[in-house]
């Protein structure tokens, strides 16, 4: 059952990056730089294509060859190919890989505060591996780079694209001070390190990445079974991952935070083979970087404003009003998969709701639900269906009507005779739902729907909500002006 649940979990969470579009292009570009490294024949030809296809990427890789490091080789180098010779095909392939990561999370990052902590968290465990690793050489020095943002990478997953479940269970950690780790676990049944390990799978990761990532406890006895240099990285990941935590605790007072980093160092010390003292220095260097432009310059900024906006309380209106900020930021070419998933996730985290569903009018003039959020939504979809023409109940006058409605006591007999069969049968447990039309060409194209099933949770939405949601839907017309779209698989 635990296997089942995992498994399903780890779909779906794979589906929802592929909805977002640009997934799979990180992806592709990951398995083709591995791919590279490991041709025995070592044709530069698929490593260069990768790197020549990011501007930014190439000129990393230029001036790295054009240090002062690899000056021995003669210097100037001007093309990627003569660059590879110079360091090398893994170096350079780790290097990719890491940058990749990075530019990723960093082009997608949600406007959400708590997944750009979670990213400046991830970028600076990469610096802690980095300035630890500088005196190594340069392969081992990005293999471990790498092994250590592999190490976060699944709970930045959860963070980016999974905002529902990413929600609860930060609630879950804080209510019963437990890590969000822990929380993951429990609440989704697999945890972040599971998530990062299919991650490192599909993207086929060597297995020295693959072992490097994962725990490990730098004063247990040496596992003999195990390379030292696996060793080592693991050393590298787990030292740089517990320094980051320690660095962006909250409500730690300096005191009490020079303390955690000096004994994180002094455990470390014999696995890192570096003396405790240069360890701690490291750290507090980095800790003292807030006044600078670096890393904890920013998690301190972001910090702020997360602790300014608690204060004020977030608002209904104000994470609704994200989700149309992020809709007007698109053309209006994008994907309508991944435009209607952004849309169902502000109403889904706006109001608390136990799930969303998107029907999308079809070319027979058949609502068909296309996407779904929230417990078992996604096995309903196929029967989720219902014909334009008029029949006297609450989604036909949706779909007449020019804004949103919503019905704040399902099981009210007078709404229970405007119900159809099959969204009883599919949905007999709300007890409050809102229906929110998308006009495109005079007509209706979409129906936003959004539920309570539990009693406790179900409230009035206020007319500044309401507002907010049909707004949100007004934007979602433009992505609908394609007159193929009814013919398009959405997912």
């Amino acid at each position: 059952m635990a296997s089942t649940v995992k498994a399903e979990l780890l779909d779906k969470l794979w589906q929802r990056m592929s909805e977002r579009g640009d997934f799979p292009m990180l992806s592709q570009a990951l398995r083709t730089t591995v791919s590279a490294m490991s041709d025995d024949d070592l044709d530069f030809t698929a490593l260069v294509q990768v790197v020549l296809s990011d501007f930014g990427l190439t000129q990393k890789v230029l001036r790295l060859a054009n240090s002062a490091m690899y000056m021995a080789f003669g210097g100037n180098i001007t093309t990627v190919t003569r660059a590879l010779m110079v360091l090398g095909m893994d170096a350079v392939g780790h290097l990719v890989v890491g940058l990749k990561l990075v530019d990723h999370f960093h082009a997608s990052a949600p406007r959400r505060i708590d997944a750009k902590l979670e990213l400046n968290r991830t970028l600076l465990s990469g610096a802690v591996a980095r300035q630890i690793t500088e005196n190594t050489d340069l392969r081992s020095a990005e293999e471990a780079v790498v092994c250590t943002l592999m190490r976060q990478i699944g709970k930045l997953l959860v963070a980016f694209y999974l905002e529902s479940e990413w929600d609860q269970l930060r609630r879950k950690a804080a209510a019963e001070n437990i890590t969000d780790s822990h929380a993951c676990a429990v609440l989704l049944g697999v945890s972040f390190e599971e998530i990062g390990i299919e991650a490192a799978d599909r993207w086929r990761l060597p297995e020295t990445i693959r072992s490097g990532m994962q725990v490990s406890d730098p004063l247990a006895p040496p596992d003999e079974t195990k390379p030292r240099h696996v060793r080592w990285l693991q050393a590298v990941t787990n030292y740089s991952t517990e320094v980051a935590d320690a660095l962006t605790a909250q409500n730690m007072a300096d005191a009490s935070r020079e303390t955690l980093l000096v004994d994180i160092a002094n455990r470390y010390s014999v696995a890192l083979n570096t003396d405790a003292e240069t360890l701690a220095a490291m750290s507090l260097a980095l800790a003292n970087e807030e006044s600078g432009d670096g890393v904890m310059r920013e998690i301190v900024e972001l910090r702020a404003n997360a602790d300014a906006i608690a204060r004020a309380g977030i608002t209904a209106e104000a994470r609704i009003g994200a989700g149309l900020e992020d809709l007007r930021s698109l053309p209006s070419k994008n994907a309508l998969g991944p435009v209607l998933a952004l849309a169902s996730e502000a109403v889904l985290a706006g109001l608390g709701f136990s799930r969303t569903v998107v029907f999308v009018r079809q070319a027979n003039d058949e609502f068909q639900a296309r996407l779904g959020l929230g417990p078992n939504v996604e096995k309903m979809l196929p029967a989720l269906r219902f014909d334009a023409a008029f029949q006297p109940d609450v989604f036909h006058l949706a779909i007449s009507n020019p804004v949103g409605i919503f019905i704040e006591n399902a099981h009210d007999p007078r709404i229970d005779a405007r119900l159809p069969r099959w969204f009883k049968n599919a949905f007999g447990d709300a007890q409050a739902f809102v229906l929110l039309p998308v006009k495109a060409k005079d007509s209706t194209v979409a129906l936003v729907y959004g539920d309570w099933t539990l009693q406790p949770q179900v409230r009035k939405i206020t007319p500044p909500e309401m507002s907010a949601l049909n707004e949100l839907t007004r934007e979602l017309s433009r992505f609908f002006s394609n007159a193929d779209w009814k013919e398009v698989e959405l997912l």
